[in-house]
């Protein structure tokens, strides 16, 4: 997939989110789909846009599957199913009819990093939120966010943010 293609696929969607989104600034996710699916159907869409977008239609079908054969609880409490997968990591899956011993170990620390990281996102996404909400509150006549980072924490499109403190 060649990053002008990449590019252009990206730019189509944001543009049609664009053009979907209400007032309110909010837009559905199945419309959006939908409406790029429409878009890459146009049949004077350049071909290597077309070629990158079956390449990523490719790649999400495969993660998708990945997805659906993770290994999950049964209702006989195992984790087991022949037909699921181990992701072994670098792109490496095993059926887990025929994982070894040292597949598993290696499923369970990738599974342990894993976990780490989803761990730290969240308290990050927590601190971000309890800040924000507090700000909401420190500045009642604020009504959205983007104003928000504006006016309490400095936000600039050249900068970023810089954290005012008390807040």
């Amino acid at each position: 997939m060649t990053a002008p293609a990449l590019i252009r696929l990206r730019g189509i969607v944001e543009q049609t989110a664009v053009d979907l989104t209400d007032a309110d600034g909010r837009f559905h996710r199945n419309r959006l789909t939908d409406a790029v699916r429409e878009q890459l159907a146009r049949d004077d869409l350049d071909p290597g846009v077309r070629a990158a977008a079956l390449d990523t239609l490719a790649q999400s079908l495969v993660t998708g599957f990945g997805e659906h054969r993770n290994p999950r609880r049964r209702r006989n409490g195992s984790l087991f199913h022949p037909q699921d997968i181990l992701k072994l990591g670098n792109g490496i899956w095993v059926w887990m009819d025929r994982a070894t011993d040292s597949d598993v170990l290696q499923w369970s620390r990738l599974s342990l990093r894993n976990r780490a990281r989803v761990d730290e996102a969240d308290s990050e996404i927590q601190e971000y939120a309890d800040l924000r909400a507090d700000a909401f509150r420190a500045y009642p006549d604020i009504v959205y966010l983007g104003e928000l980072e504006r006016v309490a924490f400095n936000w600039t499109e050249a900068g970023g943010q810089a954290h005012l403190p008390g807040l």
